[in-house]
């Protein structure tokens, strides 16, 4: 056992940190990349949340994945797709003129790569280690994604805005930051050739029929739809995540907009340092603390203290519609406020994906990128930026406020 704990280590960090890179790309920057494109509000949030179309539709490629089999080679010749997709996405910002059509296509593609790659993840990680010992390395797994997070979101944002001052251009600053992160998924590439082996067990090469695998995929969703009170249970799961919806993409563009559109006005270097880096750590221990205790404590008796904490985050974006931050740490103080809320919150939703999908996902790093939980954020998500085009941010923020009541009374009816 410590032989493969020690084998594990090896490839545990790299290949978590090689899927949560691209995914905080398609996920996060994307909608600066947008906005900095000259997208409108309305079409940036619209972009950004077909980006999440993959996520919703990988489950119907979970069964050809499985029987292609050797998830080690399909995982070295995605993470080198992966880099060209980000080259390509390099020389989208330098060459084309209607950069926001050709920018989504290919993000799109880097996202849809990034939900095949999640699935020859999880069943590699499945088949190298046993379930005793996927627990022992459960927490470096949790550990590597979330610093790929930070380093993307966060430093890589940072690093683009630098080249800004220094070039006063835009789109060669997006173009040398896609390089950049192309180059390290190269090393990583590279370095996955030499020690990522084939599984040992489970590795079955049944033909790929991917007619029978949706087909498959179909009966799992009817026998969703036999569970008892199946549609209260997703209609409590899309009202709880509602506020979070509305806000994943508006909280930036609060943050980016000019004072004169309602926003704060900030560089996206202090976006990547407030976001990506401090609110991404806040996440990261939110989500944490929240999973420790439900190993201590069973969710049922501490349901309300995730369902509560999960929709009070907007209130901070809220207080700041009428008290803007003065500097760039009270800015990262709200903003870690906000996402501890949402991380440790976020813990609660399992119990939702649990009973409707059983097992199926219970080693994924971010609930995030769960079909459900993808499927009922993505349409809220979408339509943030037109609300906020309409409704101005302290409206926007206000409404988005209220529907957390509105979620709770539904939630507590239902569980009476």
């Amino acid at each position: 056992m410590k032989e493969r704990e020690r084998t594990g280590r090896q490839w545990i960090t790299t290949v978590f940190a090689a899927e949560e890179i691209p995914a905080a790309i398609v996920t996060y920057v994307a909608v600066l990349m947008f906005l900095q494109m000259d997208t409108t509000p309305t079409m940036a949030t619209c972009y950004c949340g077909l980006l999440f179309l993959p996520w919703v539709l990988k489950s119907f490629l979970r069964d050809s994945v499985r029987r292609m089999g050797r998830f080690n080679r399909q995982l070295q010749v995605l993470e080198l797709a992966m880099v060209m997709t980000l080259m390509v996405l390099a020389f989208v910002f330098l060459r084309y003129t209607n950069r926001s059509t050709t920018l989504f296509v290919g993000l799109f593609i880097l996202s849809m790569l990034t939900a095949w790659h999640e699935l020859a993840a999880r069943m590699y990680y499945e088949r190298m280690l046993r379930p005793r010992l996927q627990r022992v390395l459960n927490t470096l797994k949790i550990v590597a994604s979330q610093s790929a997070v930070v380093l993307t979101y966060g430093m890589l944002i940072m690093f683009v805005g630098a080249l800004q001052v220094i070039y006063r251009r835009i789109p060669r600053s997006w173009n040398e930051g896609c390089y950049l992160v192309a180059g390290i998924m190269l090393c990583v590439a590279i370095y996955h050739l030499f020690t990522l082996h084939r599984p040992h067990v489970g590795n079955h090469h049944m033909p790929n029929n991917p007619f029978k695998a949706m087909k498959a995929e179909v009966a799992v969703i009817e026998r969703i739809r036999h569970k008892e009170r199946w549609l209260r249970v997703v209609t409590g799961l899309t009202l709880l995540l509602l506020p979070q919806s509305l806000m994943f993409y508006s909280r930036v563009l609060f943050l980016y907009l000019p004072k004169a559109d309602g926003g704060l006005g900030c560089t996206i270097q202090e976006i990547g340092f407030a976001q990506g880096t401090v609110g991404v750590i806040a996440f990261s221990i939110g989500l944490m603390l929240g999973r420790q205790l439900l190993q201590w404590i069973d969710v049922e008796r501490v349901f309300w203290w995730f369902a509560i904490p999960l929709g009070l985050s907007p209130v901070v974006y809220l207080v700041m519609t009428f008290e803007q931050p003065a500097s760039l740490m009270m800015l990262s103080i709200a903003t870690f406020q906000a996402q501890f809320l949402f991380g440790f919150g976020l813990n609660v939703v399992g119990h939702f994906v649990r009973y409707i999908s059983g097992e199926r996902y219970r080693n994924t790093i971010n609930v995030l990128y769960i079909p459900l939980v993808a499927t009922v954020m993505l349409p809220a998500m979408a339509l943030s930026g037109w609300m906020v085009s309409e409704l101005g941010f302290r409206t926007f923020f206000l409404i988005d406020v209220l529907t957390a009541p509105l979620a709770w009374l539904f939630l507590y009816i239902m569980r009476k």
